[in-house]
């Protein structure tokens, strides 16, 4: 007898519907630490609304403050194991946990790390995702907006983005369930063409069309002279993509 999930069906496209302040109110970030945004508000709703983290083994890749981890440990998962690169992310992650009143398991590590304990029930991933030009370096960026590190993925923004689908159904289990969240400038389509052909069964679940903030705003003028973004558009559709390991 399978263990799939089994997702309700969605007619159409569904958007945003509930924000999530007490999920930043819960958190603190500092420099050099990805703080909760629309993406990670994105991620949770979208790991709420599946029903799949409750007593199951998850994992938060590119875990940044933890809020995405405090939510999955909130929602009633098993054991949550977050990782990120940023020793000073793990630390703060740790420590908004401990806040929460919960608890994580949160690593120093690059995502392939993850393997090691794995597979996973549920994966959740916020990972990089936005199109890197080669004056990046230049960029006037506010530091409390996060790392560079927490963004930065090439020039097609699938730097991470094409490993992490290519690697998901080896860091699932049978049944498994993988969310990440991106945006469409990094080519949605694309990643639901990965999760495909990797034998999953893939996605869009959620969306929400916000405006630029600070990093793009910076990279629209590179973008829009490449064809990548319409001259004068200023918005971006954030996506996230459901896949499921049957």
């Amino acid at each position: 007898m399978s263990n799939a999930v089994v997702w309700p069906a969605i007619a159409e496209r569904p958007t945003l519907t509930i924000l999530y302040p007490d999920v930043q109110d819960a958190v603190s970030s500092a420099a050099g630490v990805y703080a909760p945004q629309h993406d990670s508000h994105l991620l949770i709703e979208a790991m709420t609304r599946s029903g799949a983290v409750s007593g199951r083994r998850v994992l938060d890749l590119c875990t940044g403050s933890g809020a995405v981890a405090i939510a999955a440990a909130q929602s009633g998962a098993r054991n949550v194991t977050a990782f990120d690169i940023s020793p000073r992310a793990v630390e703060y992650a740790t420590s908004n946990a401990a806040e929460a009143g919960v608890r994580i398991d949160a690593r120093v590590g690059m995502w392939v790390d993850a393997f090691i304990s794995g597979p996973y029930d549920v994966v959740v991933s916020n990972p990089p995702y936005v199109p890197t030009g080669p004056d990046a370096d230049l960029e006037n960026i506010p530091l409390e907006v996060g790392p560079p590190t927490a963004w930065n993925a090439g020039l097609d923004g699938r730097e991470v983005l094409n490993p992490l689908c290519d690697a998901a159904p080896e860091l699932l289990t049978v049944g498994g369930t993988i969310l990440i969240v991106q945006s469409e400038l990094a080519d949605t389509e694309q990643s639901l063409r990965r999760l495909r052909g990797g034998g999953l069964r893939a996605e869009v679940v959620l969306s929400q069309l916000i405006p630029f903030g600070p990093v793009l705003r910076a990279r629209a003028k590179w973008m829009e002279s490449i064809g990548m973004l319409p001259v004068g558009r200023r918005e971006e559709e954030i996506v996230v993509i459901r896949a499921e390991k049957r």
